[in-house]
Formats: structure tokens, C-alpha cells, sequence
């Protein structure tokens, strides 16, 4: 005898874990920009503080768990390169 099959429902909690550090990014930049806007922090001071917290999710995703498994020394010369990169965009901005 057959039996009835419900239809799988997605839900916000059903979301996977990459899906969620989307939102994140997207939040991280999106109060930057609110802060900027809605206090006297200038928008540009938000925006950039909303990038280096959004920073840090994309570091979750493309180094601490990627979607894709990788060498153990591409990940570390990966890492090295981002941090290298972060460190001189910030240098940059505040010269």
C-alpha cells in the first residue's frame, strides 16, 4: 500500500551553514551602512567597519570549513595570503 509523502518544507532554520554566512556577510555590511546613516559616524567609517566584520565570515568559509576539501598546504599558503591582503588593505585605508 502506498503511503503519503509530505513535501519537504523549507524554513530560515532549514538553511545550510554557507547560506547562512551569506546572510551574514550581507548583515555584517548592512549595519555598517546603517551605523553610518543613522548615527555620526561618517558612512564611509560604517561601511568599513561592516567590511571587516563581514571579513571574517569569508575567512570562516574560504579557510576554517571550505566547501570543497583541500591540501593542508594550500589552505595554510591560502590563509597566509588573505591575512597578508587584509593587512594591507587596512594599512592602506588608515595611511
Amino acid at each position: 500500500m502506498l503511503q503519503h509523502v509530505e513535501p519537504a518544507r523549507t524554513t530560515v532554520v532549514d538553511l545550510e551553514y554557507y547560506d547562512k554566512l551569506l546572510l551574514a556577510i550581507a548583515g555584517s555590511l548592512a549595519l555598517g551602512a546603517g551605523i553610518g546613516l543613522l548615527t555620526p559616524v561618517a558612512l564611509s567609517t560604517g561601511v568599513a567597519g561592516g567590511s571587516i566584520l563581514a571579513s571574517v565570515f569569508v575567512y570562516d568559509a574560504m579557510f576554517r570549513s571550505p566547501p570543497i576539501p583541500r591540501e593542508t598546504v594550500h589552505r595554510a599558503m591560502a590563509a597566509i595570503v588573505w591575512h597578508v591582503f587584509l593587512t594591507v588593505t587596512l594599512v592602506s585605508a588608515l595611511a
